[in-house]
């Protein structure tokens, strides 16, 4: 498998942190008061709402729950091996994760602890893959194996095996995606550093439950997938510039709280969800 890394784009805005997400609560999840100084949240980089957005979309959920809260000051980071050093150093004091990839962290390191907060449930986003508006075939090529895997129970069974019951103590297994000599390409983009969702090994060979879902997404459409490994927050510059075809993920939120196409940049189209996950935050212990 070829795996190039596409150069990091600097977007229009400083990115740092999703998928990822979510809102926060306050010191060891309790409710903090106004007077109280803002709590600095890490996040995965995401394809288009910037710091300041989703600053101020979390601030308004937290005003609709009645919830008195201090204000949030985000911080984005390009990949979780950043955000977790952030996390350690104080540059941040809390990390918003999805709980699949906060529950392997917690496996793999005892620095952290889940911040326990109420106002975190219910919040949720729901997993896609990007494409560009123009290409309406390749979404309904996506979306057709999407159904067909739900139907025959092939979905389930990959989360099952690769996120809900995987060993969150050993790098996710490795996994070879089928060639068909002669087919049609098609270049995904993963950032890689999201165990157990989004993997590369550190010698460059994809692995987890990424692989798994293209590897069975290549032999249903029969087309060979190249995986393309980028920064998250160049991810939408290259796809709008070509570099790649398909986001692996882009996320959805699910409910109300946060709009629907907070993340969805401009002429980038969502496929159906595939995977759904809440959002959690991390702490260090004390």
């Amino acid at each position: 498998m070829k795996l190039k890394k596409v150069a990091k784009v600097l977007l229009s805005c400083v990115l740092a942190g999703a998928l990822f997400t979510g809102c926060g609560g306050g010191q060891g999840g309790d409710k903090p008061a106004q007077s109280e100084a803002p709590i600095k949240l890490g996040m995965i980089t995401h394809l288009n709402a910037t710091e300041k957005r989703m600053a101020e979309i979390l601030e308004k959920v937290q005003e609709e729950s009645g919830v008195n809260v201090s204000k949030y000051t985000i911080t984005y980071y390009e990949n979780l091996n950043n955000l977790q050093m952030g996390l350690e150093s104080g540059s941040v004091d809390r990390a918003s994760l999805y709980r699949c990839v906060a529950d392997f962290a917690l496996a793999t390191s005892d620095k952290f602890e889940l911040v326990s907060n109420d106002n975190l449930k219910g919040l949720a986003d729901s997993f896609c893959f990007a494409v560009r508006k123009e290409d309406s075939a390749l979404k309904d090529d996506l979306n057709k194996a999407i159904d067909e895997m739900k139907s025959d129970g092939t979905l389930d069974k990959l989360i099952d095996e690769y996120i809900t019951k995987v060993d969150k103590k050993q790098a996710p297994p490795k996994i070879d995606i089928p060639m068909t000599e002669g087919a049609p390409v098609i270049k995904v983009g993963v950032t890689g550093d999201l165990p157990p969702l989004d993997f590369v090994n550190t010698d460059g060979t994809p692995a987890g439950f990424n692989t798994a879902l293209l590897a069975e997404i290549a032999k249903r459409l029969g087309r060979n997938v190249e995986l393309v490994d980028i920064d998250s927050g160049a991810r939408a510059a290259a796809l709008s510039s070509k570099q790649i075809d398909v986001i692996f993920w882009a996320i959805v939120p699910v409910g109300e709280k946060i709009p629907s196409d907070i993340d969805k940049p401009e002429n980038v189209e969502m496929s159906k969800p595939y995977f759904k996950d809440d959002v959690a935050h991390l702490k260090l212990k004390k």
